[in-house]
C-alpha cells in the first residue's frame, strides 16, 4: 500500500525460510543454514525515520512497514530497570531540561573514556522516567518527525517486547527483536549491570530459547562471551570504522575494532558470537571524495567462520548517502539511496539496519 510518509511504498514483507516454525506466522531466519538467501531488515531504533526513535510508535511503525527486527539499545535506571535509549545521556532524545524538578539531576560524568554533561537515565527511577517525553534526536535533518516531540513515553524493555508479540498476532507474522546493550561495563561499574535483566526480561518473554527471533548485540566483547554462556539466542558483535572495544581498553587489551575484523579476529568472534555488525563502510567502503568505492573482503572473510554479516545504518537522506548518490537539494532532501541498496546486497550481506524500513524492505524485493 502507498505510504503517507513522503510517498514511499510500504510493502509486504518477503516470505522468509525459518529453521524454527513459530506459531503466530512466519519466523525471521536467523542463520545461514537457509536454503533461500534473505536479507533480515531491522528497524534502526524503530522506525525513526519517520518517528522520534526508540519509543513505541517508532517500533510499532517499523513492524508494519515490514521490518523483521525492531532494534532496542537498552540502558539502566538507578532502580535496574531496562529502557530504550540510544544514550544513558538523555538530554537530546526527552524534554528533561525542560522539567524544573530534576534540574539538580545534571551532571558531567565519563563514560567509555568520553566526558558527558546533562541528565542521565541511572540518575532516575522508572516512575520519574516515565514524567519525560521523547523528542527527535537530530531536529535539523528530521524536521518532520519534530511534530511528534512530547508525545510519548520512554518504553521500558518489558513494555517493547509485549508490543512485539502484539503485533506478531495481529500482523500474522513474527516480528523478531534485536537489543543492544549499551556501555555495558560502565553500567557494571555504577552497579547497574544491563546483562542480568536483559536475561531474565528474555526468560519471562519465552525467547530465550534456540529458534527464538532474538539476536543480542553489543560494542563490548566481554559481556557477549558472558552472555554467551546465558543465552541460548545468537549474538552479534558490533565493529566501528576506529578505536576499541571499551572493555578491552579499560583492561589495557590492545585490540582495536580493526584487529577484530581480521582473520584471526573474526575467527575469534565466531567462538562466541553467531554474526557481526559492522559500519557499513566496512562492508563497502567510500573513497576518498566521499563517493561509494568497491566492496571490501569482509563479507566473504566472516561468512568463511559462518559469521552473518548485518551493517549499519541505512538511511535516505543525501546527509547520510554517498556523494554520488545524493540528489540535488537540501542535506536532509533523500537521495538515491535504492542504488546504495543494490550495491550492499550484491555484497553479499545477510541482514541490514534502516531508518526507513519500508525503503528497505522495497529494496529486498527487488533481489
Amino acid at each position: 500500500m502507498a505510504s503517507p510518509i513522503r510517498g514511499i511504498t510500504a510493502v509486504a514483507p518477503l516470505n522468509v525460510v525459518s529453521t524454527t516454525p513459530s506459531a503466530g506466522g512466519t519466523a525471521p531466519t536467523l542463520g545461514r543454514e537457509s536454503s533461500t538467501r534473505t536479507v533480515v531488515v531491522i528497524g534502526h531504533r524503530g522506525a525513526s525515520g519517520y518517528r522520534p526513535e526508540h519509543t513505541l510508535a517508532s517500533y510499532e511503525l517499523a513492524a508494519r512497514m515490514g521490518a523483521d527486527f525492531i532494534e532496542p539499545d537498552l540502558v539502566s535506571t538507578s532502580d535496574g530497570v531496562l529502557v530504550a535509549r540510544h544514550e544513558s545521556q538523555i538530554s537530546r532524545t526527552t524534554d528533561v531540561a525542560d522539567h524544573p524538578e530534576f534540574a539538580d539531576r545534571r551532571a558531567t560524568k565519563t563514560i567509555d573514556g568520553v566526558e558527558h554533561t546533562g541528565w542521565f537515565t541511572e540518575d532516575f527511577t522508572l516512575a520519574e522516567l516515565k514524567t519525560l517525553r521523547a523528542k527527535e534526536r537530530i531536529p535539523g535533518v528530521r524536521q518532520e518527525n519534530t511534530i511528534y516531540d512530547g508525545w510519548f513515553e520512554i518504553p521500558t524493555f518489558d513494555e517493547i517486547l509485549a508490543l512485539r508479540e502484539r503485533l506478531s498476532a495481529e500482523l500474522g507474522r513474527v516480528i523478531g527483536i534485536y537489543p543492544e546493550t549499551k556501555h555495558p561495563s560502565y553500567f557494571a561499574s555504577i552497579g547497574c549491570p544491563l546483562e542480568q535483566p536483559l536475561v531474565a526480561a528474555l526468560d519471562r518473554a519465552g525467547l530465550n530459547r534456540r529458534g527464538a527471533p532474538v539476536f543480542v548485540q553489543s560494542f563490548e566483547t566481554t559481556n557477549l562471551r558472558q552472555l554467551s554462556g546465558e543465552l541460548n539466542v545468537p549474538l552479534v558483535q558490533l565493529l566501528d570504522t576506529e578505536g576499541a572495544p571499551a572493555d578491552l581498553a579499560a583492561v589495557g587489551d590492545p585490540r582495536t575494532y580493526a584487529d577484530l575484523v581480521t582473520p584471526a579476529g573474526l575467527e575469534h568472534i565466531a567462538s562466541y558470537a553467531d554474526g557481526i555488525g559492522p559500519d557499513k563502510d566496512m562492508v563497502v567502503a567510500r573513497n576518498a571524495d566521499g563517493t561509494l568505492g568497491d566492496p571490501t573482503p569482509l563479507v566473504a572473510t566472516a561468512h568463511a567462520v559462518d559469521l552473518l554479516v548485518h551493517p549499519y545504518t541505512f538511511r535516505n537522506e543525501n546527509e547520510f548517502l554517498p556523494a554520488n548518490l545524493r540528489s540535488a537539494g537540501f542535506p536532509a532532501d533523500y537521495g538515491n539511496v535504492f542504488a546504495e541498496y543494490a550495491v550492499f546486497f550484491a555484497a553479499g550481506i545477510d541482514g541490514l539496519f534502516a531508518d526507513n524500513p519500508d525503503t528497505a524492505v522495497t529494496a529486498r524485493a527487488a533481489l
